[in-house]
């Protein structure tokens, strides 16, 4: 029995002119995603992209699983495929269907009929397929108004496919085609939705960890590989750059008024992460900050944070409260993993008494005053670089 994945596209079918670069990164997408299930081979046409196995060995179900987290696809469809014939359609989607329609009460059936060669008009369709399941499965009723399944009867240009309820897509719009962008990420819930969220605008991601042996362990470092891995199921391969942060804040820590403690870390952060970024040709920093959640995070914080970089500053997450972001982590499957009890450097000399509304002014002074300079270029030389696969093994 012949199967094909029926994949339906979101936000591309809104691209004019761009559409076809869109489609071409969709496809490449998808093909790098269903590396290793087999042969396949994908193909477009009718505002469809097609998946279909090539080889006997090839898991379907796994690739109905990895293609639920593609962004661009707005819905799919596991589909069989028969011929474009009246009597073949009859015989062939009460078998296909069986187990599906075994276990409901109620149906639709709907026929869209792409080939207008097709001598049968979609209400014809309709109403011989539906007296076929009836009489093949007596249990059931017709509700066309709410039923538990619709039967999907597709006759195209290559063939009849055959599918029930379509599954939702991830939305979005596909990855590599909103530019490049770094994501400063911690161990925490947040910067791993953010990522999330900013690869299902079509970004292409670079991720930057910051860590501060002893003060944070190889286990907090492993943490946010495992966080990326997730992350990398929706947004593909990315590379992690681990910048060594130890020097940075002890200097902080031994020279810097207590309370500018997180403010001055943070600006020092973006200095250095936009120096990796733009080295690896990206075009903004990304961070998980939400408006208010941490003494960090306030209008007067974040002002003086963005003063410290040139780059474009994207916060998906800024008008989010906890719970809406902890949803999404769980959605995506990184909170367990989140709050796994390993420190990142953010929490290495957190002020008793942080000051949340910063002066630029009095910000930077101490901040001159310590003459980070040598450290940032020390650090940036010091770099580990680590390969993040979208495989979770």
């Amino acid at each position: 029995m012949k199967e094909v994945i029926l994949i339906k596209d979101g936000e591309i079918a809104l691209k004019g002119l761009n559409r076809r670069s869109f489609e071409d990164v969709l496809k490449k997408n998808i093909k790098l995603s269903l590396y290793g299930l087999g042969k396949f081979k994908i193909t477009s046409a009718q505002s469809t992209t097609y998946v279909t196995p090539l080889s006997e060995d090839f898991d379907l179900d796994e690739a109905c699983e990895r293609v639920s987290r593609i962004f661009g696809i707005v819905s799919f469809s596991r589909a069989g495929v028969c011929e474009k014939d009246l009597d073949e359609i009859l015989d062939f989607a009460p078998r296909y269907l069986a187990e599906q329609l075994e276990d409901i009460k109620t149906f639709k059936v709907e026929a869209k009929r792409s080939d207008k060669k097709f001598p049968y008009k979609s209400p014809e369709i309709c109403r011989e397929l539906g007296g076929k399941i009836l009489e093949k499965f007596p249990h059931l009723t017709v509700d066309v108004h709410n039923p538990d399944a619709v039967v999907t009867v597709e006759v195209r240009d290559f063939g009849t496919y055959i599918h029930t309820n379509p599954c939702r897509g991830a939305g979005g719009i596909p990855v590599g085609t909103g530019g490049n962008a770094a994501i400063l990420i911690s161990g925490g819930i947040d910067s791993p939705v953010a990522a999330y969220m900013m690869a299902k605008r079509g970004v292409k991601l670079t991720a930057i960890h910051f860590a501060s042996p002893p003060y944070t362990s190889e286990r907090a470092e492993q943490k946010v590989v495992k966080l990326l891995k997730k992350v990398c199921r929706y947004s593909g391969p990315m590379t992690m750059y681990t910048v060594p942060f130890t020097k940075i804040q002890e200097t902080i820590k031994d020279k810097c008024p207590e309370e500018l403690f997180t403010i001055i870390m943070r600006r020092l952060m973006m200095k250095i992460s936009e120096r990796i970024a733009r080295d690896n040709d990206c075009s903004a920093l990304i961070t998980g900050e939400s408006l208010g959640q941490v003494a960090s995070q306030t209008i007067h914080a974040i002002g003086c944070t963005d003063e410290a970089s040139d780059m474009v500053v994207f916060r998906p997450l800024i008008g989010m409260d906890k719970q809406e972001i902890i949803d999404i982590s769980y959605k995506i499957d990184t909170f367990e993993t989140s709050i796994e009890p390993y420190e990142d450097c953010c929490t290495v000399f957190t002020p008793k008494h942080p000051r949340t509304r910063p002066i630029l002014k009095y910000v930077k002074q101490a901040e001159d005053s310590a003459n980070f300079g040598d450290m940032i270029e020390e650090a940036l030389q010091n770099l580990k670089i680590t390969n993040i696969n979208q495989r979770e093994d």
